[in-house]
């Protein structure tokens, strides 16, 4: 007996939880690489619907469990990262429709359902593990098997979406490869342009932590607060030995940074007579109308703006950057959604060089800093890391009130002990040593390094002696 046409409309309206399952256990076919059944599958608009939908809870269940602490959802975060899902659109229609057409398969809307039920169930199964991974606290012991862990996830979904566009291309080549290169172009901007996170961490204090507004006001308040805290650098003194101090913190989404730049800008300007030569460039929303921002850019403006104050034959400049490091030298800079580069060793050496400034103190708090040894390395250069090339350095996470090496060096060393930089870091490795090991650093200990050309020697022993001089005559002059 035929079924009414009322009966057939009925029977697809809507998709059924039945159909639905359908749906996701040929996904889950698909994501093994097994042969889909799609002859019977039926596909509405509310069957994408729903797989849309889906795959947005899916990802947004999955962040809030990677998050420790208290989190809010950021609706604004929804509007983000669909320009993939478009391409991923057009890849279906590709494969479907240019010539000659395939004469079997399943059509382009049918395709799309089918791929975004195997993404899902493959985001699952790696979510899962990334989860258990992070609960249990283990860890990769090598860059080759970071990359790996990483990588997996996108190389295989885009393995198991390739092999889905090409059993639906029914043997013509040409679709098929139009619709690969069509692929491949979403799954690489996934890592590009990631889409932005749907929660936001909450501080210590369980506010939500805010996110930065590009106001047209803010937009065009920072060229003037960059202008009016470089005009207000003081020139140098003929005859003394000036110290000019500049701290980089470009990583938004860490409070550690922020903290570790005022705290060593305070140092400096105590320890070290920096005050009204002393300049922060942060990243961190607290901070928009008290200092600059920390890009590529303004660093070489400060730079350059500095070398013409000092008197370069025998002044100092004293550089302290503080974030997360790659292994390739590259300092992590966020500020979403303002757009911010990253800064490398080459970058650096070329601005200093550039500006001709020949007495230079450089110290770099991140994870992988001995990188920066070898590019900076000079005659007249001091250059100290928190960790060698190989690993991590320790204390940078949302729960640090400072860093191990920010901590060791800055405020116990030079803040109370010691004027000498040599004599700091030393000290620093040793404390820093028994501190990891107390807190079960599990990739080995961090090994801070240091570089100090002969020729530099000379300005930091007559600025040294000055400062100490200088502290000496005021605590006489404090005595009754």
């Amino acid at each position: 007996m035929m079924l009414s046409e009322q009966t057939q409309d009925a029977r697809v309206a809507a998709p059924t939880r039945h159909t639905m399952l359908s749906w996701y256990v040929q996904g889950a076919r698909s994501a093994v690489l097994a042969e889909p059944r799609w002859d019977r599958l039926r596909v509405t608009p509310a069957t994408l619907a729903v797989l849309t939908l889906a795959g947005v809870l899916l990802q947004a269940v999955l962040e809030r469990a990677y998050q420790v602490g208290g989190a809010d959802f950021d609706w604004r975060a929804l509007a983000s990262g669909w320009l993939p899902m478009l391409l991923l659109v057009w890849a279906c229609y590709l494969v479907r429709t240019v010539p000659p057409s395939p004469p079997a398969g399943p059509p382009a809307a049918a395709l799309l359902a089918l791929l975004l039920a195997q993404s899902q169930c493959i985001s699952l199964g790696f979510g899962l593990f990334y989860l258990l991974q992070q609960r249990l606290g283990l860890q990769v012991d090598t860059e080759w098997a970071a990359w790996a862990v990483w990588l997996a996830p996108t190389v295989w979904a885009t393995l198991a979406q390739l092999r889905m566009l090409w059993r639906a291309a029914c043997g013509n080549g040409w679709a098929w490869t139009l619709a690969s290169l069509t692929l491949v172009a979403g799954a690489v901007l996934l890592h590009v342009e990631p889409p932005a996170p749907l929660w936001t961490p909450r501080d210590d204090e369980g506010a939500p932590a805010r996110r930065l507004a590009l106001t047209q006001e803010l937009l065009e308040a920072q060229p003037r607060l960059l202008t009016e805290r470089l005009d207000q650098l003081q020139r140098q003194r003929p005859g003394v030995v000036d110290l000019y101090a500049i701290s980089f913190a470009p990583y938004a989404d860490e409070d550690v940074f922020r903290r570790e730049s005022a705290m060593v800008a305070e140092v400096m300007a105590q320890r070290f007579d920096a005050g009204g030569r002393n300049l922060q460039l942060v990243n961190h929303v607290d901070t928009v109308h008290e200092w600059p921002w920390a890009t590529p850019t303004n660093l070489r403006r400060a730079i350059e703006r500095v070398a013409s104050l000092m008197d370069r034959d025998e002044d100092v400049l004293f550089l302290h950057l503080t974030s997360h490091g790659a292994r390739d030298g590259r300092l992590a800079a966020a500020f979403w959604p303002l757009e911010v580069d990253a800064v490398t060793p080459a970058d650096l050496k070329a601005w200093l060089d550039a500006a001709g400034i020949r007495w230079r103190v450089v110290s770099i708090s991140a994870c992988y800093s001995g990188s920066w040894i070898a590019p900076l390395a000079g005659e007249g250069t001091l250059v100290m890391t928190a960790a060698d090339a190989e690993h991590t350095s320790y204390g940078c996470g949302r729960g640090s009130e400072l860093t191990f090496f920010g901590r060791a060096m800055y405020d116990e060393q030079l803040r109370r002990s010691t004027l000498s930089f040599e004599a700091a870091h030393a000290a620093a490795r040793e404390l820093i040593r028994e501190r990891e090991i107390a807190a079960g650093k599990s990739d080995g200990y961090s090994n801070p390094q240091i570089h100090v050309g002969p020729a530099v020697r000379q300005p930091l022993a007559a600025l040294q002696a000055r400062v100490a001089a200088g502290t000496v005559a005021n605590a006489r002059t404090a005595t009754p």
